[in-house]
């Protein structure tokens, strides 16, 4: 055990299940320490209109000192994790590069969580990341935004025809959330928010497709509504195509199957895999790199260590594995508190459960669906829903304050407030 007189609790990741345990340790006889690779917590849910440039980057992300600045137990520490040494119940830290290797760099713990989170899975195809980024953070969002409107900026300029459909021709893989959320979005852009503003060409020529390798979009909905959804894309006018596996991406094509899309935009939505932090523990990984724990979140053979969130493998009452939620990762951050609390004061820990409030996502204006407590809706209904729940559950009140701002705007121009791009790559 650390030498200190307060048992010391090493929260690894800031996203929406370390920083619901570091929350859940206010005030509790503890030293709390949260390391995290950046400093801000995301609010990965509407990374998304980052991207489509319906929001900013600060509009969804808070600085993770700011939001646990009131917490006098609580230190953050800006770093990269890239080890575990759980015989000597140590965090390893990568060295700074200028100073070298110190001391500093391996933290001692009494308790550990670790809510690392999940990284783009390319399923064995990383040389795809050039040509079709994925979304998991605010610079994946800035490079997906600056691609979709260099698109548009470069189809001005270009005098071939042939050239500048394949530049007003997008492709977004995967029809989870994120993908049908993202497609609806490039629908909006290219048929609503940018009309009139090119000379050389109608932004209507624009092409949104959207693969996926399954035989629907939305899977883990009711398959009526995964049907709606695929009909509110539809008419938006994005061509949606189901058993559609990716077989090969250029910089310019995209193959699945027999066929191929020259396009110069794609973005990778298709799946995440598990932080790879998780190979440090030693123990045999789940199915996209997940941790199998315990009931109480613990790891077999090391009661003083908690995985959460995307990390992960639990499975839930009916025997499927619990998706990578953020409320998932909430409930299972609060747990993970309550439960070191607990093993302090000698008391068996308790198992985790999780309670789903429902599932819900949004198909660009006045669309969404949505299966909330066991109701299934959609439409503007669902659409309402989806905007109070995001609201609510943001950061801090000028986050929720600028984005129902900036939303309101975009619901009565049609236009898309966030659309300054950079030349370069970052």
């Amino acid at each position: 055990m650390a030498t200190h007189t307060a048992p010391h609790v090493i929260i690894i990741g800031g996203g929406f299940g370390g920083l619901a345990a570091a929350k859940a340790l206010r005030g509790a006889p503890v030293r709390v320490t949260l390391v995290d690779r950046a400093n801000h917590h995301l609010f990965q849910p509407l990374l998304y209109q980052v991207a489509t440039a319906a929001l900013s980057p600060a509009d969804i992300a808070a600085p993770i000192r700011s939001v646990l600045r009131n917490q006098q137990n609580t230190t953050v520490l800006l770093g990269e994790v890239i080890g575990i040494d759980l015989a000597n119940r140590a965090v390893i830290l990568a060295p700074d590069p200028e100073a070298g290797e110190t001391a500093n760099d391996r933290l001692a713990y009494d308790f550990l969580i670790l809510a690392p989170g999940a990284i783009t899975a390319y399923f064995g195809h990383d040389a795809w990341i050039q040509d079709a980024p994925g979304l998991k953070n605010l610079d994946d969002a800035i490079e997906i935004r600056r691609r979709v409107f260099l698109a548009f900026e470069a189809a001005e300029r270009e005098q071939d025809s042939a050239t500048r459909q394949q530049l007003l021709t997008f492709v977004v893989v995967g029809g989870g959330p994120t993908g049908v959320e993202l497609a609806g979005a490039l629908a909006e852009i290219a048929y609503e928010a940018l009309t009139r503003e090119f000379r050389s060409f109608n932004p209507d020529d624009a092409t949104i497709h959207l693969l996926d390798a399954g035989p629907r979009i939305l899977p883990t909905f009711p398959e009526h509504l995964s049907r709606t959804a695929a009909k509110h894309l539809e008419t938006l006018g994005v061509k949606v195509r189901t058993k559609a596996a990716v077989t090969g991406i250029t910089r310019d094509t995209i193959h699945f199957g027999d066929e191929r899309i020259d396009a110069a935009t794609v973005i990778w939505a298709a799946g995440v895999t598990a932080s790879p932090l998780g190979r440090s523990l030693g123990v045999q990984l789940e199915k996209g790199g997940r941790v199998p724990v315990e009931r109480d979140l613990t790891l077999a053979a090391h009661p003083e260590v908690f995985v959460i969130g995307d990390l992960a493998a639990l499975k839930d009452q009916r025997g499927n594995f619990l998706p990578g939620l953020a409320p998932v990762a909430t409930q299972q951050g609060e747990t993970a508190a309550v439960n070191i609390l607990r093993a302090m004061r000698g008391e068996p820990m308790a198992a985790f459960r999780y309670r789903d409030r429902g599932n819900i996502a949004t198909i660009g204006r006045n669309r969404a669906v949505a299966v909330i407590y066991g109701i299934k809706t959609s439409g503007f209904i669902a659409w309402a829903i989806w905007v109070f729940i995001h609201i609510l559950t943001l950061i801090g009140y000028r986050n929720r304050f600028a984005v129902m701002a900036q939303w309101t705007y975009a619901y009565l121009t049609h236009r898309r407030p966030a659309r300054l791009i950079r030349a370069e790559k970052i």
